[in-house]
């Protein structure tokens, strides 16, 4: 009798389960058609050999950090190489205009392109703010993204698709609605191993809240969670047909959750090495004041408070006897509101530790200004813990500064190694460690620290536009084919 009524049950359930899954499927099937027609009656109108359409996904390609410099490089590389491509830029910074945002690019990473850039304005890209998720915030702009790319691909279907920005949730979006080929450039992975271990071991951090890690059941429910996203997060990667990834430790994090092998490849960003080169490289003169520098968004992973605490303790071991004085200053981009509270923060941050008048806060600065700063810094400073890649890292290398960055992620395994046998830069974990190192590099004498510096100019010309450009071409040429 039971077994009779647990297949009264289950039969109708799997049957109308099956009934709803073909329905999803000629659903999406009648949606790509629909799609593809759309595309196609858009293209009529035009006359001659169609372009092929290059879309990127980047719905803060105005913002000025490494992510968007590794954009714009890229659609340069993709204009010199192709002429019959017309590059696409799915784009939520409504508040500027095409040029401005073309003139910013060059401005802030004196990239010119070649031929004009069409523009496709989203008018959700609130839902990919962060600040909307307080909770399942992974989850939330995941899905969020989903909706995102759906605007986009409604006003305008690619025949290329790349996502540019680490919203690998649109990727099935594109390939399997839009018919596109589809390709991404992870910066960094939206979940990691790293990431997991942080919430089994219950580490308190930025993306991991103190009452979390207080409570064993919350901790296990975050666990399951974030396993389940893993999940999907590998599920929706392994789609693409191309993945560039932009370090030896994003390639290891991305092979563990997405396992596609075959199709990935280590891009290094492109850095602009030579810009930085370009600076004279001499002993330095003696002087009343030493500077030292940090390049990074103000983000909470960048951990500008770690800098501000590591700094102030240096200051008050300094401060005995007739010693230069020493100024910190922070150079980084503002993308919204958040940004600015969160530099705000940091001014707070200055004045109880009594260090305000010894910080300098440099936002959204020209690049000849950027260029200026470094050309003048002893130090180059970087805190961001498993920082992806690490661009300003590299940046601060070439232009000469002696580098002091995170002992973890790409710092720790692309960039601050041994060139030839020769030290190029040094690496700290916490407040004491990078304290004590800032006091270790001024202790050096003038022609110590040269020799360092030349050092750390000779290894950065792997991470060159010219290097990015032979290595991108090289891993998207399956979608050209």
């Amino acid at each position: 009798a039971c077994f009779r009524l647990l297949c009264s049950l289950l039969l109708p359930a799997l049957f109308l389960s099956g009934i709803l899954c073909i329905c999803l499927v000629v659903l999406l099937w009648g949606v790509r058609l629909w799609i593809q027609r759309k595309k196609h009656l858009s293209s009529a109108g035009r006359h001659g050999k169609q372009p092929l359409l290059v879309a990127f996904f980047h719905p803060y390609c105005n913002a000025g950090g490494g992510g968007e410099r590794v954009l714009w490089c890229a659609i340069r590389t993709l204009q010199k190489k192709y002429k019959n491509v017309t590059c696409v830029v799915y784009t939520g910074d409504r508040d500027a205009t095409g040029e401005e945002i073309v003139e910013g690019a060059f401005r802030r990473f004196n990239i010119k392109l070649i031929h004009p850039v069409k523009f496709v304005f989203l008018q959700k890209r609130f839902l990919v703010e962060a600040s909307l998720y307080p909770h399942f915030t992974l989850l939330g702009q995941s899905l969020g993204s989903v909706f995102l790319g759906w605007e986009a691909l409604l006003k305008c279907v690619p025949d290329i698709y790349i996502d540019s920005m680490g919203y690998a949730f649109t990727i099935p979006l594109f390939k399997y609605v839009g018919g596109c080929r589809v390709g991404c450039y992870v910066h960094y992975p939206t979940i990691s191993t790293d990431m997991l271990s942080v919430v089994r071991n219950q580490d308190t951090r930025f993306n991991n809240d103190a009452f979390i890690t207080s409570s064993p059941l919350f901790s296990k429910f975050k666990l399951v969670y974030y396993y389940f996203f893993a999940f999907m997060y590998g599920l929706v990667g392994s789609c693409s047909d191309v993945v560039m990834v932009n370090s030896s430790w994003t390639l290891n994090h991305i092979l563990s959750l997405w396992r596609a092998g075959a199709c990935t490849s280590v891009v290094y960003p492109p850095c602009d090495v030579q810009t930085f080169l370009d600076i004279p490289l001499e002993v330095e003169k003696s002087t009343s004041e030493y500077s030292i520098v940090s390049v990074s968004q103000f983000r909470p992973e960048k951990d500008h408070p770690l800098q501000i605490r590591a700094f102030a303790k240096l200051l008050k071991e300094k401060r005995v006897g007739q010693q230069p004085s020493l100024k910190l200053i922070l150079i980084g981009g503002c993308r919204n509101q958040q940004d600015e509270e969160r530099v705000n923060n940091l001014k707070s941050l200055c004045e109880e530790l009594g260090v305000s008048d010894d910080v300098m806060f440099r936002i959204n600065i020209p690049f000849e200004e950027l260029k200026r700063h470094l050309a003048e810094a002893t130090i180059g400073l970087h805190t961001m813990w498993n920082e992806h890649f690490g661009i300003g890292v590299v940046e601060c290398m070439a232009a000469g500064t002696v580098i002091l960055a995170h002992n973890s992620g790409g710092p720790k395994l692309d960039i601050v190694v041994p060139h030839e046998g020769h030290v190029t830069g040094f690496l700290a974990e916490d407040e004491d460690s990078y304290a004590e190192t800032m006091a270790f590099i001024f202790s050096l004498s003038p022609e110590k620290r040269l020799q360092i510096r030349e050092n750390a100019r000779r290894s950065v010309h792997r991470f060159s536009d010219q290097h990015f450009e032979d290595t991108f071409l090289l891993s998207v040429e399956p979608l050209f084919k």
